[in-house]
């Protein structure tokens, strides 16, 4: 059951034969840390081998350049088209402390210029999902749950009749979230919006997988990137050009915690994972624990050595656009 839920899309459901492509709506706070922009990148490796599609790109923050950076990156990957959303109720105005998305929107085109100009994210996810095949859309989240909780708790709208908790019932197959520290322990994505984190975690009843922070701060990527010389004029060099140097605990890499939540999302926990089965409960203060005894939620540990998967990684946010690797 578990093999099924990773690898196959819902409308091959019955069959059990693995989906050509994931559809998917990724979800990041991209701003506070840079290892978001490592993840898109995968997400995008992976869109164009044909092994995903982007449906979404959404921010759980609101810091005033948000949008226009992920205009950017879609842009830079040449999928300018692919819808970006924002928050418009309570959520994170936290910016990149490394101060990399001011050279981002300055130095790259982009269509989207101000959060402003990007749809609302929970009606995004409604009208999206409203559309797809039950049981086929993948959410991959890296930052905070504060859309989750409020797309779980929207009405019905002119995109769907049905309530985001039944939307979401309907059209999901499974979220993958960067987030929790297992199997017990308080993470940043979790402990930073603590209630909604609460609420979708007590509410979200389709399957979720968890990369926890003891798995991408063992895996280290991005110093290969700013040492290629083939790779010119890229956003994604360019931050980690500029952040790397400013943190001793950067030297060998950024700690990789949102890109192994892509890599799971699209190709599944094997070979590089396993799952632990159980569920998560979330206290007040953002902390968590686990509960193996029920639940149709797993939390990730390494399968193969973690060099393999830092070799894999690395060489993953290489990517450039249009190629297929």
């Amino acid at each position: 059951m578990v093999i099924t839920l990773l690898c196959i899309c819902g409308a091959n459901a019955q069959s059990g034969k693995k989906s050509k492509c994931v559809p998917v709506i990724f979800d990041t706070d991209m701003g506070p840390d840079y290892d978001d922009v490592g993840a898109i990148t995968l997400l995008h490796y992976f869109a164009d081998k044909g092994e995903a599609k982007i449906l979404a790109t959404m921010a759980s923050t609101r810091y005033p350049r948000v949008a226009a950076v992920l205009s950017v990156l879609n842009t830079y990957f040449k999928k300018p088209d692919i819808p970006i959303g924002t928050p418009r109720d309570d959520a994170s105005d936290q910016p990149d402390f490394q101060k990399w998305s001011d050279t981002l929107v300055v130095k790259y085109p982009h269509k989207i210029r101000s959060n402003t100009d990007a749809m609302d994210a929970v009606k995004l996810y409604r009208k999206i999902l409203a559309k797809q095949p039950d049981r086929s859309v993948t959410i991959i989240t890296v930052g905070f749950f504060s859309n989750i909780a409020s797309l779980l708790q929207s009405p019905a709208d002119e995109y769907s009749p049905l309530s985001g908790q039944a939307l979401v019932e309907k059209k999901v197959l499974k979220m993958v979230s960067m987030a929790g520290q297992f199997p017990l322990g308080r993470e940043f994505n979790v402990y930073e919006r603590a209630a909604a984190s609460k609420y979708v975690f007590d509410h979200f009843t389709r399957p979720v997988i968890f990369s926890g922070n003891e798995i991408g701060s063992k895996i280290k990527s991005g110093l290969l990137l700013t040492r290629n010389e083939n790779i010119i004029n890229s956003p994604v060099k360019d931050v980690f050009s500029i952040s790397i140097p400013q943190a001793k605990e950067d030297a060998d890499g950024r700690m990789s915690w949102d890109e192994t939540a892509v890599l799971v999302g699209i190709t599944g926990a094997a070979p590089y994972f396993k799952l632990q089965p159980g569920k998560i409960s979330v206290n007040a203060d953002g902390s968590n624990s686990w509960d193996t005894t029920a639940g149709n939620q797993y939390y990730l540990t390494f399968a193969r050595p973690i060099n393999e998967i830092q070799t894999l990684i690395n060489n993953l946010i290489m990517h450039q656009p249009g190629k297929r690797d």
